[in-house]
């Protein structure tokens, strides 16, 4: 791995060793259960199990961790349910 790929510039404007991080997305209260789950399908590349059960902790805890990587992974994935007009974040 080179420098450049060692490194990259993160959410906070910071730079340093790619990290673990985590999609979250966010309960809202106006979309529906299938619409969520759909988007995770798409989105995550969930099965519909897994897509059911990070919607219904969604649901019930406000949150969920719905995918685990790098920055550079989940960013292009945050911004597709940004646009589905889901609440995502990385943490």
């Amino acid at each position: 791995m080179s420098e450049q790929e060692k490194y990259h510039l993160q959410d906070d404007g910071s730079t340093g060793e790619m990290q673990e991080r985590f999609l979250v997305l966010h309960n809202d209260d106006v979309h529906s259960f299938d619409y969520v789950i759909d988007a995770l399908v798409k989105t995550c590349k969930h099965d519909m199990v897994q897509a059911e059960q990070c919607t219904m902790i969604v649901h019930f805890k406000g949150k969920c961790t719905v995918k685990e990587g790098n920055f550079n992974l989940l960013k292009p994935i945050k911004d597709k349910l940004i646009r589905m007009e889901l609440n995502a974040t990385i943490d």
